[in-house]
């Protein structure tokens, strides 16, 4: 219903509403008036005020297609709907956990790779759901926009990432220098490109409805982009900052699905149907025990616990260090009641085990949290799943829906506790001072170290 800002008689519903008469104007007004009264009217029925719709009046979005492979669905046909899902689940998982760790063999490199790649879909399918709700609206430039956005964020993020990891590799190019020096205002200059797009893009009597979908892509971002930047910044700490919470997040999903497949009897959440109290509690219990046995095979190997570190002598990623504390065996006493299970008064344990327990308990207990809010998303649209991208699991943001709220934890958790001054990044902005502020630097460090007695004084002749 269009909303009634003048005086005058109430109009009957199938009645056009015509705006006043300007002062001077005869009532009925010329023909350019009616002309531009008509086109108002007919932009007015076409797009109805967006503030009088409800979710019931959202369009459906056409149920995505089978894309079960044929072979499965043959060796599968005489299984009812429940098991025939379990199997297509099953396989298609140990699939991508194969492919999973083929990855995590190739390095850290492919790892990042693969986050990309991740996080791309992930915003095609939420930005796809928004283009088929709205479709009809034929909004000017919204996919356009959307992508370019997309490009502009990753820019600032990966940029940032390059001036703090790679930064002697950016001193040997000229052209690197002048992006790297500029990052931030060719990142700004390129978002303001695209707001002024958008801008330039407004149709008159449609104007909510764009600024909702500009909201739409905004925050699609901010799950996306960002949390896959934290992802990466998690990676560089150490590849077993990258395994453990994702590995936590996969076992919780899994293990919480067949608890509740099982034995499953209680709901857990409106939002959530399928959840149950029994797959949640299950779910809990072994992704904490997974998490700490994880956690001290990763801790053996270098190639886990090693922080991600760009070499230009070798031009290639390189994981080789002294490992911290945090990953050599520390021998614990056990509390009271332990030590009557047990029956041992100490253990010897990695540190970064103890720091699982607490990956793991979020993986399981909050992370969660984070598909049921996917779940609600689905609801307010009328979707089964985000996409079909994997049979029997849906799209990709379906399955990383936790995955997201995860890598943040894991960010505010390694600098709230784990992170301390990281040398080589301090040596890293130390190559790309100017001489002489590398030479007062150098006369400042050997002063300090001489006063707390490192280094001895130079004996004057």
């Amino acid at each position: 219903m269009l909303e009634l800002r003048y005086r005058g008689s109430c109009p009957s519903p199938g009645e056009a509403v015509s705006p006043p008469p300007r002062e001077g104007e005869a009532a009925g007004g010329d023909h350019e008036t009616e002309s531009t009264s008509d086109k108002e009217t007919d932009i007015d029925d076409r797009y109805g005020d967006l503030d009088s719709r409800t979710d019931s009046d959202i369009p459906e979005i056409p149920a995505s297609s089978d894309r079960t492979p044929e072979i499965l669905k043959k060796a599968l046909s005489g299984l009812s709907s429940r098991w025939k899902n379990w199997w297509i689940r099953g396989i298609l998982t140990l699939t991508m956990i194969s492919l999973f760790f083929l990855i995590i063999y190739m390095g850290s490199f492919m790892l990042m790779l693969l986050v990309l790649g991740i996080q791309v879909k992930c915003f095609h399918e939420i930005i796809t759901i928004g283009y088929r709700v709205y479709h009809s609206y034929d909004l000017p430039w919204f996919r356009t926009l959307s992508w370019y956005f997309l490009l502009c964020v990753n820019y600032f993020f990966y940029g940032e990432t390059v001036a703090d990891y790679f930064a002697t590799f950016v001193q040997r190019e000229e052209q690197l220098q002048f992006l790297i020096r500029y990052h931030r205002f060719i990142s700004f200059a390129l978002y303001l490109a695209g707001f002024c797009m958008f801008v330039l893009s407004l149709v008159k009597k449609h104007y909510r409805l764009q600024f909702y979908m500009f909201a739409w892509t905004h925050v699609t971002l901010l799950i996306t982009v960002t949390q896959s930047h934290l992802v990466i910044q998690n990676l560089f700490e150490g590849m077993i900052w990258f395994l453990v919470p994702i590995s936590s997040v996969i076992c919780n999903d899994i293990t919480a699905y067949l608890f509740g497949f099982f034995f499953g009897r209680t709901p857990l959440i409106k939002l959530s149907p399928k959840k149950t109290w029994e797959g949640f509690i299950g779910g809990f219990f072994s992704t904490v025990v997974f998490g700490f046995i994880a956690a001290y095979v990763l801790s053996k190997y270098q190639y886990f616990v090693c922080p991600v570190e760009y070499r230009s002598d070798v031009n290639s990623f390189v994981t080789e260090c002294e490992p911290s504390e945090l990953f050599q065996l520390q021998t614990y006493s056990l509390p009271p009641f332990l030590k009557a299970v047990l029956r041992q008064e100490r253990v010897s344990l990695y540190p970064f085990q103890i720091h699982s327990i607490a990956l793991s308990t979020f993986a399981s207990l909050i992370g969660p949290f984070g598909g049921f809010f996917a779940s609600g998303f689905k609801r307010a649209f009328k979707i089964k799943d985000f996409a079909n991208t994997i049979p029997g699991h849906g799209g990709i943001m379906d399955r990383f829906d936790c995955q997201y709220l995860m890598a943040t934890f894991v960010h505010v958790y390694i600098t709230s506790f784990i992170r301390g001054p990281n040398p080589s990044k301090v040596l890293q902005q130390l190559l790309v001072l100017q001489p002489e502020q590398q030479l007062n630097i150098y006369k400042t460090l050997k002063i300090h170290l001489i006063e707390k007695g490192i280094l001895q004084p130079a004996l004057k002749v």
